[in-house]
This record gives structure tokens, C-alpha cells and sequence, in this order.
């Protein structure tokens, strides 16, 4: 199908057993018996079918399966409710591609750590959603398989790297998806698609093994959701399977917070590029809006040293060589270096054209938690914009063209996320503002380590503003 025969946008909501609900309500709804597990499938594959022509959010499915089998997984507070899990994450009986042709299809004989964490809340896995190549692309393109496609307007990109799954539960398909977080991966795509995505602090979940063997843990897993309760819920009941006891218990944080904070802002990033007029203006009335609530707004300089975005980008590198030198070890022994796609081979040779700065890189991106710690003590959260610009269009950040215009481009536009990947701490995509493409633009907050409690009070502060808003 071409583009011009493609709609500008699309949707699946309709009045079926999936209705508008988001995923609290519709376990709500199973529990009291109103809709059945077999009738929230049905209508979920439905609309999954509908939509993955035109979003390409969906790598595997495994619909027949579960028409025929929705007995599993019993009890959990989201039981009977549809998801899809990121494919870099194993799910028994699915294959695991990272999103690269240089991984063969093989069927994962056992479910990941934080997938069990995730589906022993009771969730139905209909499938593995769609990423970039190892999630290093902040745009979900491929070098030979369609792009995923915003919902909001389908020339654009549905961010990255959890992109599939962010179009996923846009579009309607199913209320709540796997995400992770590398460098932005949950509130990137949560902040192109008008999702709520938490990044959480370092160790608030199980670790998965990717993460476990990184020198510095730069990973979090999550979900990307339609509504903060859903996600202050999911965190509430992943607590209940693992807690670590090194971070404050989140609990189930139920809504705003009464209570007057002093929030940090920052308008530019550290790597010396602007933002955007229409991204500013959204952070700049979020800001008015917060003020207007009774908190304390004071603009800040970028906690952190000049040196991070050169240190964060010699870290990217090294994952790029590390995943072309050991993915017959880390992914699969016949996995084939030679299928890489043109980012991934930059970054490697970016990385070892400069190895030597290793060691000090190491250091300095430690040093950055302690650095943030200090520069945060006096605040209660940070206030940014999510990226350096608005969504762009399919094509822009394509992983095929000219390295050094590629990675321009993705350091002018993903230039505030990393921060709380190096750091440990906690960070919140929530969205605040429209284009006039008709594309969502959110606002990015930043607590202090274990201060998710306080981003998920503010989100719903801010969600209960920009429903008024929109109403």
C-alpha cells in the first residue's frame, strides 16, 4: 500500500469489549464479570489486525494461540488484559530478533526475568512489538522491513525504541505495552505517540540479562500506557513480585499531591543545540501551569558535567562493538555481524577510533550519579523537554544513510533522556501539547533517585490539566 493511499491517521477504538478503557479499568471490568478474557482477545486481535497494515507495530503475533487458549494466566490484578512484550526481551515459546536481520528467528525456550515480573500481573502476551536494531535508533526504521508509523499521522515516526509497542497501545490495540530504556527508549516513543512513560530508577525492577553484563547499567524496563494510574498500578504490582529494598517503596500512588514542590528548569540541553519553539512553548506553559498549582518553578543549568554527551556517546559506541563482537554469545551463535545496518556499523567504528577513552568515560559517567544527586538535593523534581525537537518525519533518522548526518541529527533530537539513563534516576514522558500535524509534544520530568512517588503525583497533576484542556 502506498502513502497515498494510506489515511492520515488511524485508530481502533470502537465500542467492542475493549471499549476506551484504559488497562485498570478493563481488569476491573473482568473481575466483576462484565466482559470475558476470551472476549478482550477477540477484540484485541480484531483490532490489531485492523491497524498493523498502516502502524507495522507487530514482529510476531501469536493470535491463533490465544484464541484458542485464554485460560492463562490466572489471577493478578491485570488479569485477562492484552499486551505485547518489546522483541528484545525472551517470551517462551516466541522468537527474539532485536530488531535485526543479523539475528536469526529462534524460539526463546524461557521467558526473560522482567517479563516474568511483568506477566505474572496476570497480562495476556499477544505478541513481540517492533524496535529499531538493538534499540540504538531513536526512530523505529529498518535497513529492509517497513518503518512503525505514529497513529497520530502516519508520515512520522513513532519514536524508538520502544516504537511498536508505543503505536501499539496508541492506535487503540491494547491499553498497556512493554517498553525499555537505554537512552530514552520508553519516553521518546511515550512522547511521539501522547503516552505516559516512566523510566524508573536504577533497580526498581528486575534487571534483565542485557542489562546485568553492562560495565555501567544504563537499562530500565517498563511499560508505555494511556493514563498515569495505569502505570502507577503497574509499578504498585511489581512491587508485590520484587522489591528492592536499597530504593524507597513506591506503593500504589493513587493521584496528585497536595503538597508545594520547587521544580528545576531546564529549557536547552548540555550539547549546545536550542530547542525547538513549539517544544519550548509547551515546557514554558507546563511550567506557568505547575507555578499556577501552587509550586515553585526555578530555572536551573543542566546538572551535570559538559562532558556527558561526548561520554554518553562514546558509551553508545561501545554497545554497537560489543553487540558486533559477542552477538554469538549475547544473542545467538549464528548471529551474522555482516547483516548489521549502517548505524550500527558507525557506531562501532566511532567507538574504536577512540577506545582508548574507555577507561575515563567509565569514570566520568559513575562520577554523574553523584553529580546529579548534588545538583538535585534541592528540588523535588526537574522539569525538561522530553527531545530537542518535535516528532520528525519517516526517513529522517533512517538507520541507512550517511552516518555522521545521521548522528547529527539524532544528538540535536534525543538530547535530554540520556541524562537519567548514566544517572540512575527516575524520569516521567508526559504530554502536554499538540502540533499543528497534529502530533502530541510532552514534557519531561526528573526526580531524585527513588523519587518515582513524586513524578507519578505531578503526572497526574498534569493529566488532570491537559484532560480539562482537551475536553
Amino acid at each position: 500500500m502506498t502513502m497515498r493511499e494510506q489515511p492520515a491517521s488511524v485508530h481502533a477504538f470502537k465500542n467492542d469489549a475493549l471499549g476506551n478503557h484504559d488497562a485498570t479499568g478493563l481488569a476491573d471490568l473482568i473481575r466483576r464479570g462484565e466482559v470475558s478474557v476470551s472476549e478482550v482477545t477477540a477484540a484485541a486481535i480484531e483490532r490489531a489486525r485492523q491497524v498493523e497494515p498502516f502502524i507495522r507495530g507487530i514482529v510476531y503475533e501469536s493470535f491463533e494461540q490465544k484464541t484458542q487458549d485464554t485460560s492463562q494466566p490466572s489471577g493478578g490484578f491485570f488479569h485477562g488484559v492484552p499486551t505485547f512484550i518489546k522483541d528484545n526481551m525472551d517470551v517462551a515459546g516466541m522468537p527474539t530478533r532485536h530488531g535485526s536481520a543479523a539475528v536469526p528467528p529462534h524460539i526463546a525456550a524461557k521467558t526473560g526475568a522482567f517479563a516474568e515480573q511483568m506477566l505474572a500481573q496476570g497480562y495476556i502476551c499477544l505478541g513481540k512489538s517492533t524496535l529499531p536494531e538493538f534499540g540504538f535508533n531513536a526512530s523505529t526504521e529498518h535497513a529492509s522491513a517497513p518503518p512503525s508509523r505514529n497513529p497520530w499521522n502516519l508520515a512520522y515516526s513513532t519514536g524508538a525504541s520502544s516504537g511498536g509497542s508505543a503505536a501499539l497501545v496508541a492506535a487503540g490495540v491494547v491499553p498497556i505495552a512493554h517498553a525499555n530504556d537505554g537512552g530514552g527508549s520508553i519516553r521518546i516513543p511515550a512522547a511521539c505517540c501522547g503516552l505516559i512513560g516512566l523510566k524508573p530508577s536504577r533497580g526498581r525492577l528486575i534487571d534483565n540479562d542485557a542489562a546485568k553484563s553492562l560495565p555501567i547499567n544504563i537499562v530500565s524496563d517498563g511499560v508505555v500506557t494511556r493514563s498515569v494510574r495505569d502505570t502507577a498500578r503497574f509499578y504498585a504490582e511489581a512491587e508485590k513480585h520484587y522489591y528492592n529494598r536499597k530504593l524507597p517503596p513506591m506503593g500504589m500512588v493513587e493521584g496528585p499531591s497536595r503538597r508545594s514542590m520547587t521544580i528545576g528548569l531546564v529549557l536547552d540541553s548540555i550539547n549546545g543545540h536550542a530547542t525547538d519553539q513549539k517544544t519550548r512553548e509547551t515546557v514554558e506553559h507546563t511550567a506557568r501551569l505547575l507555578e499556577g498549582m501552587g509550586h515553585r518553578i526555578v530555572p536551573m543549568d543542566v546538572p551535570i558535567a559538559s562532558s556527558f554527551p561526548n561520554d554518553f556517546a562514546h558509551y553508545w559506541g561501545m554497545l554497537a562493538f560489543g553487540v558486533k563482537a559477542n552477538g554469538r554469545k549475547l544473542m545467538h551463535p549464528e548471529f551474522d555481524k555482516s547483516r548489521v545496518d549502517s548505524l550500527t556499523n558507525g557506531l562501532d567504528r566511532m567507538f574504536r577510533r577512540q577506545f582508548y577513552k574507555l577507561p575515563a568515560t567509565l569514570w566520568r559517567l559513575r562520577r554523574s550519579y553523584h553529580d546529579y544527586a548534588k545538583a538535585v538535593a534541592g528540588f523535588d523534581a526537574i522539569l525538561t523537554p522530553v527531545l530537542g525537537h518535535t516528532t520528525p518525519e519517516i526517513g529522517y533518522l533512517n538507520p541507512e544513510q550517511d552516518f555522521d548526518t545521521l548522528f547529527e541529527r539524532l544528538t540535536r533530537y534525543v538530547s535530554f533522556t540520556p541524562l537519567a539513563n548514566a544517572t540512575g534516576a527516575p524520569a516521567i514522558s508526559v504530554p502536554m501539547g499538540q502540533t499543528d500535524n497534529n502530533l502530541p509534544v510532552a514534557v519531561h520530568l526528573m526526580g531524585r533517585h527513588g523519587g518515582e512517588q513524586t513524578l507519578l503525583e505531578l503526572a497526574y497533576s498534569l493529566e488532570e490539566e491537559y484532560s480539562l484542556y482537551h475536553a
